[in-house]
């Protein structure tokens, strides 16, 4: 008997769609990982993309536990000397919080050149409407 690998052919992708209203942030995000790399189908392979596409939606809606919203901070760098800029997660959820479930799930990602692909099957959307309705997505419910 030998291990079986999927190969990128005969996957078959489905979409998905995850309501983030009033759920945790990292909850939402390890459910959009593990739909994104394909984990949940019994032909996963590590090294192929066998992962369906993911709607998020309500992402302004969803919750951080704890003091997290005043006290983690995202940084980034303009590239200039002294250029590093912190955002509270209270005005990131506030401004960007599409931004917010993106930066989530893509840690939880491979980071190469296969985890940027399964990055693209990800759309986030502030509200409750989205455009994929002719993609007939299922519901994934997400335990909060």
């Amino acid at each position: 008997m030998s291990t079986y690998m999927a190969r990128p052919a005969e996957v078959t992708r489905k979409w998905y769609v995850i309501d983030a209203a009033g759920l945790p942030l990292g909850r939402v995000a390890t459910a959009a990982a593990m739909l994104l790399r394909g984990k949940h189908k019994p032909i996963y392979t590590p090294h192929i993309d066998t992962g369906d596409y993911v709607v998020i939606v309500n992402a302004d809606k969803a919750v951080l536990t704890g003091r997290k919203l005043d006290q983690k901070i995202y940084f980034r760098h303009s590239g200039y000397e002294g250029g590093l800029k912190r955002t509270v997660y209270r005005q990131l959820m506030a401004k960007k919080p599409e931004f917010a479930v993106e930066k989530a799930v893509r840690g939880m990602l491979p980071h190469n050149r296969l985890g940027r692909a399964m990055f693209k099957k990800l759309k986030v959307y502030r509200g409750s409407e989205h455009p994929h309705s002719a993609q007939q997505p299922d519901v994934w419910e997400v335990k909060g």
